[in-house]
């Protein structure tokens, strides 16, 4: 159905994430990947979403000068938000460990933003979800970071992985939100786009 409406346009998903590229393949949508390194970075001032949307809109710079008339370039960036910081992406098993650790009994935020870039704008939305996990053991922890090595998620842990399954007790907001992508916004962005141009 989007697709039909989006047949004149060249999505571009700038994401190596396989859960997003499932998301869109999923919602029927054609679309190319494309990826091009940054250094994801960004100024100390800057505080829960809008950590996540400078980063989104970052991914999208490499690409600007190139964009055509037709294009659509959707980039995304997903933090952790605990207890005031941001979690990103743990470089080892004994960061993996420390960050499930500190989400053990509590209740954090993940925040996924999505920036939309065309040659004439550029609109950043984000979503946010509220998630609790019950008390996690360290013998948990240790077997989720050896069975399943979440080196390339942020907050050490994919919610459809083992440990979400056993260990998150309430989810407050978008369930693929967490995974990733805030589907349900991106499906409404992508339509306004579609019945503008």
């Amino acid at each position: 159905m989007l697709n039909e409406k989006l047949k004149h346009h060249n999505i571009i998903l700038a994401s190596g994430s396989p859960r997003r590229q499932a998301f869109f393949k999923e919602l029927g949508l054609d679309f190319t990947i494309s990826l091009k390194p940054v250094k994801e970075e960004y100024p100390p001032r800057l505080t829960h979403f809008e950590i996540s949307n400078y980063l989104a809109q970052l991914k999208a710079l490499p690409f600007k000068d190139e964009l055509k008339p037709k294009d659509i370039l959707i980039t995304s960036d997903t933090i952790v938000w605990h207890q005031n910081k941001a979690l990103g992406k743990p470089r080892d098993t004994a960061e993996a460990f420390l960050i499930l650790k500190s989400l053990s009994n509590t209740t954090h935020e993940v925040i996924t933003s999505v920036c939309f870039t065309t040659t004439n704008f550029e609109k950043t939305l984000h979503d946010s979800t509220k998630v609790t996990f019950k008390v996690l053991s360290n013998e948990e922890i240790e077997y989720y970071i050896k069975n399943n090595k979440p080196f390339d998620k942020a907050g050490a842990y994919g919610i459809q992985d083992w440990i979400g399954q056993i260990g998150v007790t309430k989810i407050e907001g978008s369930y693929f939100n967490v995974m990733g992508l805030p589907v349900h916004l991106v499906y409404k962005t992508l339509n306004a786009i579609a019945n503008h141009n």
